[in-house]
């Protein structure tokens, strides 16, 4: 019995060694990754001049390329990768549905429209203006989600459904609003309803970040609940966890996540669904992992298709948003047709 013991436990901080080192090769997949990003463009980097850009030594075009252009645009997609892989990993887990996500429940389009109705409505074209009706829209279509669940005692297919009702409103209040506008505020409007990372500052990488990290920090703090919740609503209540209070500050703080990184980055579709199933595959349902492959997996995944879509027209006006919808639509329906079992 105890060889039996033994060798089950090695087998196990095996496993455990080996999904830490899978982490680990992500990360490195990232970094080279955003090495051949910067050298890649309408201005062509060798890699001598991407480090000598990188670390200052040259203060020519390289140096201007690489600090003013290109890490931004690659921090821009790394964070709001991670963000929204995180939002849609929170949400899934939350639902207990594998079909969550900011895009198939709604919120990322509540937040465009809340967008819109700040520039247009409103002529306000400041980003904290902004950012603020979006995540009041981005809440607001959490909260209908929510109420729904709860009052009308929906099942997981029907929130789905609820959710694609909503976008779809949304959607048309976007259109309804652009009907009254200018032509500049129709153009600036227009950013909104497709994903974008090449317009990030420094400063709204920063602010965006900090709100990404301490929602990292909170849902690492809860992933025994999390976990518990796995096993089911009941189950979890018998465990100790208050269900109902930590979907609601979940959901909440997914919305939000989402919310904000639709403000400066418009909608960039499905990342928040392929991300969280991606990362499952690798190390399986348990958040203690899944939580930070997520986020990887999704920083990976958002930097290589904002990559391909600037290398492959070469102007790099390709909005990312197309890329993960042609990413993602594939495995929404897949998830459609095969159902909760085969997730």
């Amino acid at each position: 019995m105890s060889c039996y013991l033994t060798s089950t436990t090695a087998k196990y901080h095996q496993q455990i060694r080996r999904k830490r080192i899978f982490f680990v090769l992500l990360i490195v997949l990232t970094f080279l990754l955003g090495i051949y990003a910067i050298s890649k463009g309408a201005y062509q980097l060798s890699l001598v001049h991407v480090i000598d850009g990188i670390i200052g030594t040259s203060q020519g075009n390289p140096h201007l390329v690489v600090w003013n252009i290109r890490m931004p645009r690659i921090a821009a997609a790394i964070m709001a990768g991670w963000g929204l892989a995180l939002s849609g990993l929170l949400m899934q887990s939350l639902l207990r549905n594998p079909l969550a996500s900011s895009t198939t429940l709604g919120i990322s389009q509540g937040a465009a429209f809340g967008a819109a109705v700040s520039i247009i409505l409103f002529n306000s074209g400041n980003v904290y203006s902004t950012t603020i009706f979006a995540a009041f829209g981005a809440m607001g279509t959490a909260w209908v989600i929510l109420l729904l669940a709860k009052l009308k005692k929906l099942s997981s297919e029907a929130i789905i459904l609820a959710g694609v009702a909503l976008s779809s409103l949304f959607h048309s209040g976007t259109i309804l609003i652009q009907y009254f506008a200018t032509e500049t505020q129709i153009a600036s409007a227009l950013f909104w309803t497709f994903g974008d990372v090449a317009r990030s500052n420094w400063k709204e990488i920063g602010m965006m970040s900090v709100f990404i990290i301490a929602t990292s920090i909170w849902v690492s703090l809860h992933f025994w609940n999390l976990n518990a919740l796995l096993a089911g609503e009941e189950t979890a209540k018998g465990l100790g966890v208050s269900v109902e209070s930590l979907r609601l500050q979940g959901m909440i703080i997914a919305a939000l996540l989402a919310a904000i990184i639709t403000a400066f980055h418009g909608v960039i579709a499905f990342l928040g669904l392929l991300a969280p199933h991606i990362a499952k595959r690798i190390v399986g349902a348990d958040h203690r992992f899944l939580i930070p492959f997520t986020c990887a997996v999704g920083s990976i995944l958002l930097l290589l298709a904002d990559t391909a879509g600037r290398v492959a027209i070469g102007s790099g006006n390709l909005p990312v948003g197309v890329l993960t919808s042609f990413m993602g639509a594939p495995l929404f329906l897949y998830l459609l047709i095969h159902g909760r079992k085969q997730c």
